[in-house]
């Protein structure tokens, strides 16, 4: 009553399919390169120069907290946060140096 059907062979090449999933891969990894690892990268070299080009009375925060410069190692900051008061961080800690006269602005 019913025959079977059987599928037929379509009429493109397992070459081609490959080769598109490859240029697929390709561009996926461009994408990510240009929208995830550049700028990342960029951003790790700009906070590299700001760490370095930390001076004796920059206003900076550090995890959060506001404060100023008051000792300078190769890896530890000393802040002042308010007068007579200092914490001491990692260099790595400091996030964001800060334009002059900004905590008194704060304050």
């Amino acid at each position: 009553m019913i025959s079977p059907a059987f599928a037929q062979a379509a009429g493109t090449s397992a070459g081609a399919d490959g080769t598109m999933n490859i240029i697929f891969i390709v561009m996926m990894f461009v994408v990510m390169y240009f929208m995830i690892i550049r700028p990342q990268m960029k951003k790790a070299k700009e906070h590299k120069a700001v760490l370095e080009g930390l001076q004796k009375g920059d206003e900076v925060i550090a995890m959060g907290i506001l404060g100023k410069i008051a000792k300078l190692n190769d890896n530890y900051v000393t802040l002042e946060i308010a007068p007579n008061v200092t914490i001491q961080v990692q260099k790595g800690a400091v996030t964001t140096l800060l334009p002059k006269g900004t905590i008194k602005d704060a304050q």
